[in-house]
């Protein structure tokens, strides 16, 4: 249960938002003082700090600077009167992830709470990087393949640089672990780790979210508001799909690359700022280039260093790898023994294509685990999962490539051709070569299949196979 430390002097506020809190099924602890907060901060784990600026003994801007001293990557949202929106703003700048104004929307609080626990779990949670299958259970970028080699390589050499870079790979490889990894093994490991995805912003509220706004600067800026790149002012900002971010913004971006400086929306103050920038994209940003859809300026400003992200079914040899890190990460999470996985239906997930790659195997994999209650899947469980078209698009393998081909036509050529035609068909042709293996010998052919003879005469006939005997010496 995610742990929350509220610190206000007002009692029957923090008492009925402490309440509220646990009614959203947080764990929450309250504190009267910074002093009291700090001890708190010392002696347990938390994941967020909400902290008010107006404090009796030890002021706000003082517990939010200990906090810090203590943990360097607890987030902190700050709670302020209009009087102290000053002293707020420059928490801001000093690492707090937001401060927002009393009276405060409950909804748009709860909304920040969730963002800031999302940024403090991706600074303080380690990406092991080519972690051990069905050993690691946190989160772990896992696979043997050569793809995935040059791949744990580049992390390596680019991390000790301050060098900008550029993570391609479609949607669900895992661009956003390899950001995080690569911040993690960084010089900057101590500082900020924020995350914009440039697709989940409406285009409308992206550039402020960036770049912050001045007084006035639109109907409803009612006070200065510092953007995440200001916000991450020593440490690095993650840009996740790029390939969709407005051109007008990425006019912006391509400054702060070259110039490490920003105006905020409304304002004519031009502000240094000392930020590293990954970015991430599903795009052919060549393609986007030419339709004048991403500047090609801000293209080479950003690929200066590039990691190309396989697609799982360009990586086949790491399915089993995978399979066995998420039944162990996800039982961990459901407080479940592992119960593995059947052969058939291990046979399956490794012929399937995954078009959704990682993404689709993890959310397979915890769907499993949770309507299973605990029994091994097994091929039968899968059936549901993997459609008639799914399976259709099964690469071919162990020898099926033909009896594959002549499916795909059949359904393309036949659309009427009912499952049971399907099976008939398929049912004639291992009659067919039972018989054949066994030179026409009934009696061998129907041992050889299972079946008593009366059965296999009986599927002779219908299957309308005729019969040549081969008679030798």
């Amino acid at each position: 249960m995610n742990r929350i430390l509220v610190i206000d002097d007002d009692d029957q506020l923090r008492i009925s938002f402490c309440k509220l809190l646990k009614e959203e099924n947080f764990g929450v602890v309250g504190a009267a003082s910074g002093e009291a907060g700090i001890e708190i901060v010392r002696n347990e784990d938390l994941d967020l700090v909400i902290l008010d600026m107006r404090l009796p003994g030890m002021n706000g801007i003082e517990t939010f600077k200990q906090i810090k001293q203590l943990d360097s990557k607890l987030p902190v949202i700050i709670v302020t009167a209009f009087g102290t929106t000053d002293i707020a703003i420059e928490a801001t700048k000093m690492g707090a992830y937001d401060y927002v104004l009393k009276p405060f929307e409950v909804p748009e609080m709860l909304t920040l709470i969730k963002q800031a626990m999302e940024a403090g779990y991706c600074m303080r949670s380690p990406v092991v990087v080519d972690g051990a299958p069905g050993r690691f259970s946190g989160d772990a970028i896992i696979g043997q393949s050569k793809g995935m080699q040059t791949v744990y390589k580049a992390i390596g050499r680019v991390s000790q640089t301050d060098a900008t870079v550029l993570i391609r790979g479609e949607s669900g490889t895992g661009k956003e672990l390899v950001a995080r990894a690569v911040y993690q093994h960084s010089l900057r490991s101590d500082k900020s780790f924020l995350i914009i995805n440039c697709v989940a912003i409406p285009e409308n509220l992206l550039e402020s979210e960036l770049f912050g706004y001045e007084k006035g600067a639109f109907t409803g800026a009612a006070q200065r508001h510092i953007g995440k790149v200001e916000q991450a002012n020593g440490g690095t900002v993650f840009l996740d799909e790029i390939g969709d971010m407005p051109l007008n913004i990425q006019a912006k971006i391509l400054r702060l690359l070259q110039e490490k400086n920003i105006e905020r929306l409304g304002g004519e103050e031009t502000i240094p700022v000392d930020v590293r920038i990954i970015a991430a994209t599903n795009k052919n940003l060549e393609q986007a280039i030419l339709e004048e859809k991403f500047r090609e300026d801000l293209y080479f400003r950003l690929k200066v260093v590039t990691i190309e992200l396989p697609q799982l079914k360009d990586r086949p040899e790491d399915i089993n790898g995978l399979i066995s890190y998420f039944m162990m990460k996800f039982s961990n999470e459901l407080r479940m023994d592992n119960p593995g996985v059947q052969k058939e239906a291990l046979t399956i997930l490794n012929q399937y294509t995954w078009p959704g790659n990682i993404r689709e195997l993890s959310n397979l994999i915890q769907k499993m685990l949770i309507f299973n209650r605990g029994a091994p899947i097994s091929a039968i469980d899968l059936e549901p999962i993997f459609n008639k078209k799914e399976m259709r698009d099964l690469p071919a393998k162990s020898g099926l490539t033909a009896v594959q081909e002549w499916v795909r036509q059949s359904l393309a050529q036949k659309p009427g051709y009912s499952f049971d035609d399907f099976i008939d068909t398929l049912s004639g042709i291992v009659v067919a070569e039972a018989l054949k293996k066994t030179n026409g010998n009934r009696s061998q052919a129907a041992k050889l299949l299972g079946v008593s003879r009366p059965t296999l005469h009986a599927k002779i006939d219908k299957y309308k196979i005729k019969l040549k005997t081969e008679v030798s010496g």
